[in-house]
């Protein structure tokens, strides 16, 4: 390197031993910047670090006036120290008294010097100090050598991370302290209190090793895990299993034109040159972008840093070998996952003994990762913006899953104050559990059979906990997603009978298999699900109809594993009566194969259809004459009927499910039901708060489904209302042209004492 001694290899191995005496941090301050200055044939170099006032000391300096030190301050943006600060940019300047921005300070004797270098030290993407170095001669400082004091600026910031020079305490910068109180408002997406400790979904990685042995054999891992990324994303951009990163399409596309950028590579390569670790470098570069995004004034360069964190972060994990997701490792007992985003599969990865809560940084109240965490009975919100750039790994975090808020790293008086929320929360549950074997009878009298939703082993217990009257429905493609191959025969047996061996004389409704959009096997065909719109496309019954194995061996499983028992089946996604019909035919053969083999088949079956296609519903008169039963999935059907992708968060909660066209359409479905004499239930996820329960009361169902933790609110709510007064209040209701009525619900509800 031009201009210096030894280069800046040697520097760096002299700056590590320097770092490692057992010295005051600042008496090793003030031997770096002696180094330093030696090592880039400097007659100047200084430390400034940022202070709470957002003002840059002088902290350490060789060259400078020694009585300067801690007295000469600049504020961000003064003088070109400050300037550098402001714009997280290198100044590169040969004669820098003649700069516009130039300030002097007579206590440092500056004025005899001419050129100036200075870089700005960042850590985590943010400003926390300025190195420079000067000259009384006139001089261009070279790229390399404005590239090596970058490399030993980001050295100086493990320096500041120690906390020896500053009280971290005292900056006001979360993303380097990691340590203040920190409070987000997001949306409630599943209720509850979680305090526990988080756990990062794709963890972060913490580079410790900075500096090189081997700059060759750090090029080559370099180039190496950059190769890896970028097939690595080729492979999910092509399985279109987008659930690693968020569930956009886009975002992995941004992610490959990123990994493919010559400059981003080369950058670095050239740190790695100065001296780095590979992944020393890549964290220098992403700090370097991080810095220069933050103040981008254009908001789609702001919005792409988190594609930039996620694909450094990536590519560390590449580089250390750290697992994707923290779901295989040990978790503390009251863990709390914090993900940008993730699918349903990817939650049910986590020990459920030890999952306390939930908070993504996107997501949907609908989508099926949310589905699954109120399925589990864990607090959880969603759109928690900038999250994860404000929590460690083991930080202390409290959910709040009613109101959408997240506090991490909590001061006393929060704590305090939650704890005894959560003490409240235990008594309303003393209440619930209090009435669970008592019936939701209405004040009028009009029985209200509430059921819980399930999918897994481990919800069994919840229904007698819960008194729920059965399982509405059953998914059972649960078993499918976490399991690491398809499921045998003899395995989906096992699951069905233990299930109907919990249920006894309680009925339980089983779903055959829903997967398909935003719920994918890991070990299928991904390249058949390469859809434009997946919710609208390849799944559910339509695969059953169209892969008639698959489905004829779900259904064998569940006949063989009721043999002697009653059985209910439904099949999702129909949306013409001829697919219910060739459906159910699958079920008949599977009877005959049954009684061909002298093998005992239920004592009694029905067999019914989810009602989640707004097509289906104008056949009713033609549907309903064929099934045993009808279960009104609202969560899909909504989804279609407002054209509302629902795990898009722009969109998502564009529309009210209180809302008059909702309400009517579902009132036209229970009249149809009713004329017919068909058992109408409904099982998506608006049955599950005690508001909307009370809404579908009066819409006229008599049969709801739900979570399990949500069966003593609902019920709760029944036994304090009137539906003859519920139902005479709501016809005035449906022809209104209101975006939602929910106000005027809840005021229905105070004045009627009703508990919601």
């Amino acid at each position: 390197m031009a201009g210096s001694v030894g280069g800046p290899r040697v520097l760096l191995r002299r700056l590590r031993e320097a770092m490692a005496e057992p010295e005051s941090a600042q008496k090793r301050l003030d031997k770096i910047v002696v180094l330093i200055a030696a090592n880039m044939v400097a007659e100047v170099c200084s430390v400034y670090l940022m202070r709470p006032t957002q003002e840059l000391e002088l902290f350490a300096t060789e060259g400078l006036k020694p009585s300067a030190v801690h007295k000469t301050r600049l504020r961000v943006g003064e003088g070109l120290v400050g300037d550098i600060a402001a714009h997280a940019r290198p100044l590169n300047l040969a004669d820098a008294q003649s700069h516009p921005g130039f300030a002097y300070r007579p206590e440092t004797g500056e004025e005899v010097y001419k050129s100036l270098m200075g870089v700005p030290i960042l850590r985590s993407g943010r400003v926390v100090g300025v190195l420079v170095v000067q000259n009384r001669t006139k001089r261009n400082y070279t790229e390399e050598e404005v590239e090596a004091l970058q490399t030993v600026a980001m050295v100086l910031a493990e320096v500041v991370a120690a906390g020896d020079l500053i009280n971290l305490q005292e900056l006001d910068e979360p993303t380097l302290t990691r340590r203040r109180p920190y409070h987000v408002q997001g949306a409630s997406f599943s209720e509850g209190i979680a305090l526990g400790h988080a756990v990062l979904h794709e963890p972060r990685v913490h580079v410790t090793k900075l500096i090189a042995e081997d700059v060759d054999l750090e090029l080559n891992r370099l180039e190496q895990a950059v190769y890896e990324l970028r097939g690595s994303i080729d492979d999910m951009l092509a399985t279109e299993d987008l659930s690693h990163a968020g569930e956009h399409r886009e975002v992995l596309q941004a992610y490959r034109m990123f990994a493919n950028d010559r400059g981003w590579l080369q950058r670095m390569i050239e740190a790695v040159r100065t001296g780095l670790t590979a992944e020393a470098a890549v964290e220098r570069v992403q700090n370097d972008t991080r810095a220069r995004l933050q103040r981008a004034a254009d908001p789609y360069l702001r919005e792409r840093l988190h594609d930039f964190d996620d694909l450094a972060n990536r590519l560390l994990r590449q580089l250390t070998g750290v697992k994707l997701s923290s779901a295989s490792g040990n978790l503390p007992n009251d863990a709390i996952v914090i993900a940008r985003n993730m699918g349903p599969a990817e939650l049910l990865d986590y020990d459920k003994e030890r999952l306390r809560g939930l908070v993504l940084e996107e997501g949907a109240q609908n989508a099926h990762v949310t589905i699954v965490a109120r399925a589990l009975g864990i607090a959880t919100v969603g759109r928690a913006e900038t999250i994860i750039d404000h929590i460690d790994q083991g930080d202390a975090i409290i959910v709040d899953g009613d109101m959408g808020d997240v506090y991490v790293r909590p001061s006393q008086d929060i704590i305090d104050s939650y704890s005894e929320k959560a003490r409240f929360r235990a008594r309303k549950q003393a209440q619930y559990q209090a009435i669970r074997h008592e019936p939701a009878i209405t004040l009028d009298g009009q029985k209200i059979d509430l059921f819980l939703n399930a999918g897994l082993q481990v919800d069994l217990r919840h229904l007698h906990e819960s008194g729920a009257e059965g399982i509405g429905l059953f998914r059972t493609e649960l078993q499918f997603m976490v399991a690491s191959k398809l499921p045998s025969l003899k395995d989906q047996i096992e699951l069905y009978s233990a299930v109907l061996d919990a249920a006894g004389d309680k009925p339980t409704v089983f779903r055959t298999l829903d997967i398909g959009g935003d719920k994918m096997l890991p070990y299928m065909d991904m390249a058949a699900f390469k859809e434009e719109n997946p919710a609208l496309g390849w799944r559910a019954i339509r695969i059953g109809l169209d892969r008639p194995a698959l489905l004829r061996h779900q259904l064998r499983a569940l006949l063989t594993a009721a043999a002697g028992r009653s059985l209910r089946i439904m099949f999702p996604m129909v949306a013409e009566v001829a697919e219910f019909k060739r459906a159910r035919g699958f079920v008949d053969k599977e009877l005959a194969r049954l009684a061909k083999f002298g093998k005992q088949g239920p004592a009694h079956i029905e067999i019914g259809t989810m009602l989640e296609v707004p097509s289906l519903v104008w056949q009713l008169d033609t549907l309903l004459p064929l099934v045993d039963f009808v279960s009104v999935g609202s969560n899909d059907l909504l989804q279609f009927l407002f054209a509302t992708d629902r795990g898009n968060p722009r969109v998502a909660n564009r529309y009210d499910l209180l809302s008059p066209a909702v309400l009517s359409f579902l009132r036209f479905i229970v009249l149809k039901c009713r004329a017919h004499g068909v058992p109408v239930t409904l099982c998506g996820e608006m049955s599950g708060k005690p508001l909307e329960a009370m809404a579908l009361v009066g819409v006229g169902f008599r049969r709801i489904s739900m979570s399990p933790a949500a069966i003593g609110p609902v019920k709760m709510m029944a036994r304090s209302v009137k539906v003859q007064d519920l139902e005479a209040f709501m016809e005035g209701l449906y022809g209104l042209p209101d975006p939602t009525v929910r106000d005027r619900l809840h005021q229905f509800a105070e004045d009627h004492a009703v508990a919601v």
